[in-house]
């Protein structure tokens, strides 16, 4: 066997939806990253192998403006241009494409990490096998990322974890269990189904289980087209990882069985149908959860908590699954306890209490298993995961482990929103940003929206707060950014209007996918021309054209000058355009 020895600034172990925004954050920092996965495709629970649509703080368009930005919101509307019939493969495509396409960043698929070498507290190195080439790997870098999702790499390291629910005692937590216990919520398998226009009969596999319509008294199962979350074993007798094999044996037999109830178990409308795809990977809920310095609790999540060292934000319920699933036919299958308000996830939570040098992110961050019933969805993992990524570039470039960023947790909150990500509570105050003090005005703006919110410091509606500039195309209007003082120009950073309230999210269920459009997003801004002016004379000028993504860095020539004009501003379909912010840099 090959034994290859590789050194990296930093290496995240897990390509699922954190892991995969850490790896690109840090990569696009300028950090020599290596991205390890198990598996053969990236996503995680996103991926061509479970097909869970990514959730986040807008709980299915029920929460407006709360969608979330950032590295997210780039892989969803590049996702929308090239994929518009919602394919899984293509989707599965994306995902590679982005990490192919990134400087800084090596991918090592199919390769499954089985040890860390730890000395003092810190890990050393890691090993890993890689299945398809018979290699065998080490990884060295002073820093690393689990986002393994079971927290394997903090397990193998010796880091601080916790399995299960909390007693109401310990972090006062009003819906947590009188006793503690060491049950977590299950694995999930899904199908999909197909219409093929003429009757297809279905005959069941002798290892599928037989349901009657008494069985599914508490499962919704009206749509016959994909499903079901519900279909979730483990968490209580049977471990999600230990278990995993026998879970996903017991797990095909309730997907085939509910199939036969659905075809040949009465009235379901599913004469024509066939299953098109059977995932044969469980998607994974909860398992370890690693300590940090802070334990996220229910009563953050509830009070809408603004932390000052907020890095990331969710909104989704505390999604509380029954213990054992399926097999649990006495309780509803979840408990949806609805929050008010979103709520901020602080820079403590993502990193190890006691290995020094160890980055956490997606489902493992510090959380009590309350707070993790509404963080561990995977947009609210993936804003996490770009938060990482940032600190692990402050943290190498001061040459400071995970803790000691806390010391720069203004410049880490500061490049976070400079890259679209959304921090509630944190407003823009980039000194660089020479936007910021500029004065922005427009020919034309609608009641609400002048053009002196493009300046405001947060790039979205809040509430009734609309933060951006709109004016109908039709108008063909002019924005004009006067400086303070002359300057040479390198980039313009424009944020547009994505529509936040809606869901953009591939996924294999019809209502989910109904409620979107099918490619890019009709508010996005398509084209617009930009005109540098020095002492009113036009110095430069360039036209964007073909835009599809909310935040667009538009590089300048470095040419001095005291105003910049936008005009000629076109949307992809939308009769009024909306822009939310504009910056300027040297």
């Amino acid at each position: 066997m090959q034994h290859i020895s590789m050194h990296f600034d930093l290496i995240v172990v897990g390509g699922g939806m954190s892991g995969l925004t850490a790896a690109l954050a840090a990569a696009r920092k300028g950090v020599n990253t290596a991205l390890i996965h198990a598996r053969s495709v990236l996503g995680g629970n996103a991926s061509s192998e479970i097909r869970m649509h990514i959730c986040g703080a807008d709980h299915h368009m029920k929460r407006k403006n709360a969608r979330e930005t950032g590295i997210i919101e780039e892989i969803l509307l590049e996702n929308k241009r090239r994929n518009p019939m919602n394919s899984y493969p293509v989707f599965d495509a994306v995902l590679f494409d982005k990490v192919m396409a990134q400087e800084n960043l090596t991918l090592f698929l199919n390769t499954c990490m089985d040890h860390a070498e730890t000395e003092n507290g810190r890990i050393i190195s890691i090993s890993a096998y890689q299945q398809t080439t018979e290699k065998r790997y080490t990884f060295h870098a002073p820093l690393f990322v689990d986002a393994t999702g079971d927290g394997t790499l903090s397990y193998l390291a010796g880091a601080e974890y916790v399995i299960g629910r909390e007693s109401k005692d310990t972090y006062g937590e009003v819906h947590a269990p009188e006793t503690a216990d060491h049950c977590t919520m299950g694995n999930s398998l899904m199908f999909k189904a197909r219409d093929m226009g003429e009757a297809v009969p279905f005959v069941k596999p002798d290892f599928a289980n037989t349901y009657t319509e008494h069985d599914l008294r508490r499962r919704v199962h009206k749509d016959i087209t994909s499903g079901y979350w519900w279909i979730e074993l483990g968490g209580g007798k049977f471990d999600t990882i230990s278990d995993a094999e026998e879970l996903r044996e017991e797990l095909l037999k309730a997907v085939y069985g509910m199939w036969d109830h659905i075809k040949n178990g009465g009235d379901h409308g599913s004469e024509n149908y066939e299953l098109e795809w059977v995932g044969m990977l469980p998607g994974k809920r909860e398992s370890r959860r690693v300590l940090g310095d802070y334990v996220l609790r229910e009563q953050d999540c509830q009070s809408g908590a603004r932390f000052s060292d907020a890095v990331a934000y969710g909104g989704w319920p505390m999604d509380v699954h029954v213990i054992e699933g399926f097999l649990s036919d006495s309780e509803e299958p979840t408990v949806f306890l609805h929050l008010p308000d979103v709520y901020t996830v602080p820079y403590r939570c993502f990193y190890s209490g006691n290995t020094d040098n160890l980055f956490v992110c997606g489902r493992i961050i510090s959380a009590s298993h309350m707070a993790f019933a509404s963080a561990r969805v995977m947009a609210t993992c993936a804003v996490g995961g770009q938060a990482v990524g940032t600190a692990a570039h402050i943290a190498l470039r001061e040459g400071i482990s995970p803790r000691e960023v806390n010391a720069h947790i203004d410049e880490l909150q500061q490049m976070l929103l400079r890259d679209d990500c959304y921090i509630p509570g944190i407003v823009n105050h980039d000194e660089k940003d020479l936007a910021r003090t500029a004065k922005i005005t427009s020919t034309h703006a609608l009641v609400n929206c002048p053009a002196e919110n493009l300046s405001s410091g947060i790039s979205r509606t809040v509430g009734e707060e609309t933060h951006c500039w709109a004016a109908k195309c039709s108008d063909e209007p002019v924005l004009t950014v006067k400086l303070q003082f002359a300057a040479a120009l390198k980039e313009l950073h424009i944020k547009a209007d994505s529509n936040l309230s809606r869901e953009l999210t591939i996924s294999i269920n019809k209502g989910v996918i109904g409620r979107q459009t099918r490619s890019t997003p009709p508010e996005l801004l398509r084209s617009c021309r930009v005109r540098l002016l020095n002492a009113g004379e036009c110095v430069h000028e360039m036209q964007a054209d073909d835009l599809y993504q909310r935040f667009n860095i538009l590089q300048l020539p470095g040419i001095v000058c005291d105003q910049v004009v936008i005009d000629r501003l076109q949307t992809h379909g939308e009769e009024t355009v909306r822009l939310f912010e504009i910056r300027l840099y040297a």
